[in-house]
């Protein structure tokens, strides 16, 4: 792999116990970043990091609920025990799976309840524990995932594109209030990718929207990780508040 000046840096990625978390944790590895992968799964976080061990890496898997202000800072305090430090935050946790799509008027309340809590709150508290140690560091980036979904406004499926929505508009303000600090805050905003989550989701995933591409094939998880690497480097040192779809085309904006 091309030195994207990844090597050693210090990296926590959420939602890491499969799909795209996964994917970032292993990409990350793969270009000499050390890696706490985290996940509500702490099973399935660890299963990554031995993944990424078995390559040749350097990770530790942890248990952490985004939406409790006291595990995310003790996230942070893990990656601080086991790196030294944390150079950069991937804020990958959301919720997405098992998600139904249906009229605006007819999603349960609790479920909007908890899509918001994790994808919107779990963003803002896992930032708010990490800027200091960012700080500490001297600055760092923090790539925040939200979804291409937002600029097609996918019907039947506002919690969902709300909250990535959310994603956007937050990563903007925190672009402003960290950058005196040298912290870069950057959103990816992948299309349907064919994670084991999209998968099971529909029969028809891998030709889901296929045709309204400028690239005409499916996503997989492999075209979307460049996108995290090149925003959490210093090659996007001069990159920040932006957004980054990598849909193969799908959406131009």
């Amino acid at each position: 792999m091309r030195d994207l000046g990844l090597s050693n840096k210090r990296v926590v990625v959420t939602g890491a116990a499969g799909g795209l978390g996964r994917a970032f944790a292993r990409a990350f590895a793969d270009a000499g970043a050390k890696v706490l992968a985290a996940d509500l799964d702490g099973r399935g976080a660890s299963e990554t990091a031995r993944l990424i061990i078995e390559r040749g890496g350097a990770a530790q898997g942890a248990e952490a609920d985004v939406t409790i202000a006291e595990s995310c800072r003790a996230l942070v305090q893990a990656a601080e025990a086991f790196m030294g430090g944390l150079d950069i935050l991937v804020n990958n946790a959301a919720v997405f799976a098992g998600l139904e799509r249906r009229p605006f008027a007819e999603i349960d309340e609790a479920v909007w309840d908890k899509v918001m809590a994790v994808n919107v709150k779990g963003v803002w508290q896992m930032t708010r524990a990490a800027a200091p140690a960012l700080r500490a560091a001297g600055g760092g980036a923090i790539v925040n995932v939200s979804s291409a979904t937002v600029f097609s406004g996918s019907p039947q499926w506002m919690h969902y594109v709300a909250s990535k929505g959310a994603v956007i508009a937050m990563t903007r303000s925190m672009a402003r209030e960290l950058g005196d600090d040298r912290i870069r805050v950057n959103v990816l905003a992948p299309g349907f990718t064919l994670t084991e989550a999209s998968l099971a989701m529909m029969e028809n995933a891998r030709s889901y929207g296929v045709e309204r591409g400028a690239l005409k094939r499916a996503a997989e998880v492999e075209d979307i990780v460049g996108g995290a690497l090149y925003l959490a480097s210093p090659l996007a040192d001069y990159v920040t508040g932006q957004t980054l779809i990598v849909d193969g085309g799908r959406q131009f904006i």
